[in-house]
């Protein structure tokens, strides 16, 4: 295999592909980058076994091949080169060699037959939806994901295609997210789940552009291709809670408050919160929240904004992060928390749109 290739041009899609290559490994292979060239693109491919990243690049290859390469010591010498250089990579047998200007490395290889590649994908349903979008959709809901949790199903992002929208719930058991774009989809389809992992890999790639990304669901895989780069990622095999059971039905008491001044209200109040649990009390009377937290240490804050609220006074408390973060992802100037009573769960939303809703348990304070 030998090509040349300037050195933005392969640094770029390496970037993009290294975020899966884990620094210890089962496996040694899986520390390398898999380089496939062709007369004219070469591929670089890396994967954990779970999620699988591939870029491609067109450019006029001197010899083809197939090889792979240690994906951090690649990355950190196309890296510290400088720029605008330009990379001359070439293999024999077992070695690498790669020039550039005085500059000389020689990297030890494993054979391309041994790095695991995902098969080629049982397609159950393709959507087709802009980049933006789907990025939009990952950023409003992935934050609810839970983190190593035995309930493995929660560990990840649950996607749903149903008629004419796509919709995403993340949930780690006190709260949860729902969001829905819109999506040419004829009819409703399989849920299925995203694992942590690649929801925050295709989080990272995925850039603010409309240009249509391709979206393949199977019935083991989901893989979704951009111009350039196609991600795969094994599913979770595990049935998702029914996330429509969570949604309040009950909750007839409409808090509106602007957006930025609860924000700040809550960040500053959440500084003499219990460091564990990070308990707030909001005391909502008419057109006023009195926001409280204490901690251990006898430490108290008060805060106290305007809001618009006519119904009976309510004493709720809630996990403060949990708050902070669904207001941290919504870009409304106002946002609407519907309550009912101090034991049941928030529901917060910008006001007059479903498409984004979050539900917050309560806290007991």
């Amino acid at each position: 295999m030998k090509f040349s290739i300037q050195r933005e041009d392969f640094l770029k899609p390496l970037q993009q592909v290294i975020g899966v290559v884990e620094r210890r490994q089962t496996l040694p292979v899986l520390g390398n980058v898999l380089i496939n060239a062709t007369r004219k693109q070469i591929k670089l491919t890396a994967t954990d076994l779970e999620v699988e990243l591939q870029a491609q690049i067109a450019i006029p290859v001197t010899e083809t091949g197939d090889i792979t390469l240690p994906a951090r010591k690649l990355l950190d010498i196309c890296r510290t080169l400088p720029e605008e250089a330009q990379l001359d990579i070439s293999v024999n047998k077992d070695r690498a060699l790669i020039r550039s200007g005085k500059s000389r490395f020689t990297l030890a290889t494993l054979p391309a037959t041994e790095f695991p590649v995902v098969d080629k994908i049982k397609s159950a349903s393709k959507i087709s939806l802009p980049q933006n979008k789907l990025h939009e959709l990952i950023e409003r809901t992935a934050f609810s994901m839970a983190q190593q949790d035995v309930r493995y199903y929660l560990n990840g992002l649950m996607l749903e295609p149903v008629k004419g929208l796509l919709r995403a719930v993340a949930t780690d058991g006190h709260r949860l997210a729902m969001c829905e774009i819109k999506a040419d989809i004829d009819t409703d389809g399989e849920q299925v789940i995203v694992p942590r992992k690649g929801v925050q890999e295709l989080h990272r790639l995925l850039e603010d552009t409309d240009e249509a990304v391709q979206v393949e669901i199977g019935s083991n895989h989901i893989r979704i291709t951009t111009g350039e780069l196609r991600f795969t990622s094994k599913l979770i095999d595990g049935r998702f809670p029914d996330y429509t059971r969570v949604i309040p039905k009950n909750a007839n008491k409409q808090l509106l408050v602007n957006r930025d001044l609860l924000r700040q209200a809550l960040t500053r109040t959440s500084i003499l919160s219990n460091e564990k649990y990070r308990g707030i009390r909001l005391d909502v009377s008419e057109n006023n929240i009195k926001i409280q937290a204490h901690n251990p240490e006898q430490e108290e804050a008060i805060e106290e904004i305007d809001a618009t609220y006519s119904e009976e006074d309510l004493v709720v408390g809630f996990n403060v992060t949990y708050i902070l973060d669904v207001l941290n992802v919504l870009d409304s100037n106002d946002v609407s928390v519907l309550l009912s009573d101090a034991n049941s769960s928030a529901l917060i939303n910008q006001p007059g749109s479903d498409d984004c809703r979050y539900v917050v348990m309560p806290m007991r304070l």
